[in-house]
């Protein structure tokens, strides 16, 4: 057993876009990540993506034009197949569960490396 303290892992990158795992649980990596601006309409084919507002505020547009906007201590589970786009107009912290292995984008070739700190 060990603790994590959030905030101190994201204090050690300032990045945007880019998980980096903070812990593994159940064959899932827990990953935190800073959001601003939009990043690319996606979706994940075999599973769904899993959104916790940790600071700031997240909004998830669907490609049919609804929107869900988050703030801290709110989470959304986008179900697969969804195509979907997180965006936030300044900067939010925001913790990601997704299974190990799993490209950020729906894409390996587009993917990023979601270091472990």
């Amino acid at each position: 057993m060990q603790k994590v303290n959030l905030h101190e892992k994201l204090a050690q990158f300032s990045t945007h876009w880019d998980p980096h795992v903070v812990a593994d649980y159940n064959g899932n990596d827990i990953m935190v990540v800073k959001f601003a601006g939009e990043f690319p309409f996606h979706k994940h084919d075999d599973s769904d993506d899993f959104f916790l507002v940790l600071d700031g505020e997240v909004t998830l547009d669907r490609e049919d034009g609804e929107s869900i906007v988050m703030g801290p201590g709110e989470l959304c589970v986008v179900p697969r197949g969804v195509v979907h786009r997180p965006r936030a107009v300044t900067e939010a912290r925001v913790l990601l569960i997704e299974p190990q292995g799993l490209p950020n984008t729906g894409d390996a070739n587009t993917a990023s490396s979601k270091p472990r700190i």
